[in-house]
């Protein structure tokens, strides 16, 4: 596993465990679902409900695949050791993705504005400066836009633990931002 990886999803952990006790909790997720949902406004109810879904299912593969003694937390060792385990998260972070991106395409043309991308990730909890790096990363166009199957190939890139020197990594603290 590739130290770049490990830093990524420690950064996610923490921005998930909305409390801040140190474990991720279902309420951590409805608590997230609610402020990405709300950040996109434009956006109509299927999308909001297939984003709300997509953090249930998150939440879902994390208890199924590792709450042993059915405690309802989880703890950053265990997240690790499913997140960054294709066979057992890739579906799950795919639907994930999907979910995210769509709800930021409200108008449905396959494009996603900066300040529509801004405000989901700032609802997610990733600071400014590294949302303005990660989309200028991901080469927007003069209209300052990105495709949404960018955005999904950059989400699913962040998750796989062979993954190094991605556009996602201007996400972590101290990311090159050039």
């Amino acid at each position: 596993m590739q130290t770049d990886a490990l830093e990524r999803v420690r950064l996610v952990f923490t921005l998930f465990d909305r409390n801040g006790n140190g474990h991720l909790e279902a309420e951590d997720f409805e608590i997230m679902a609610a402020d990405v949902v709300e950040a996109a406004p434009e956006s109509g109810a299927a999308a909001k409900d297939a984003m709300r879904s997509a953090f249930r299912q998150y939440w879902r593969t994390l208890v199924e695949e590792l709450d042993v003694d059915r405690d309802g937390e989880i703890t950053f060792d265990e997240y690790t050791a499913v997140v960054l385990s294709p066979e057992r998260f890739d579906a799950t972070i795919g639907a994930f993705a999907e979910a995210l991106a769509t709800l930021g395409d409200p108008d449905g043309d396959g494009l996603i504005e900066r300040h529509v991308f801004h405000a989901l990730m700032a609802a997610i909890g990733f600071e400014r400066a590294n949302i303005e790096a990660l989309f200028d990363a991901f080469g927007p166009s003069v209209a300052d836009q990105i495709t949404v199957s960018t955005w999904v190939a950059g989400i699913k890139d962040y998750y796989n633990p062979t993954k190094t020197d991605i556009a996602g990594d201007h996400l972590v603290t101290g990311a090159p931002t050039a």
